[in-house]
């Protein structure tokens, strides 16, 4: 696994903002703590999936590489599953928990994009990838 460097120090930049300009100077409500609870560990848990992914990443469906170790080796879209929970943790930090509406359209289309990569990766691996689909959620 090769480290992207470019994506770490994103996370290195965007963190250091959040906490020095923002976070700090709360003073923390109940919704505040549940959703950096659940906003945090989704974060670390995405960045560790772009980082894994590596240079297979793309926003086109694309199959370069079968990328089935780390996270992948349990979750095949460990990205989009943690990136649904980061929103999930801002919008209950903000107190907005009925923006959560927004997933309503927008699991229709996650699906349909999944099902898009699917059939490329399996076109690509073949029997490789149905197994790896086998052993893995989502």
């Amino acid at each position: 696994m090769k480290l992207n460097f470019g994506t770490l120090l994103l996370v290195v930049v965007v963190l250091g903002f959040l906490l020095f300009r923002y976070v700090w100077k709360l003073v923390w409500t109940p919704w505040q703590i549940v959703g950096v609870m659940i906003f945090v560990p989704a974060f670390l848990l995405f960045v560790l999936a772009r980082i894994e992914l590596g240079r297979a990443f793309s926003v086109k469906a694309k199959a370069s590489t079968l990328v089935t170790t780390g996270l992948y080796g349990r979750i095949r879209n460990p990205i989009y599953v943690f990136g649904g929970l980061m929103s999930v943790g801002i919008f209950i930090f903000v107190h907005r928990p009925w923006w959560l509406l927004v997933w309503v359209p927008l699991i229709p289309l996650q699906v349909f994009r999944v099902r898009k990569e699917q059939q490329v990766l399996e076109a690509k691996f073949g029997d490789a990838y149905r197994d790896y689909k086998r052993r893995t959620w989502f």
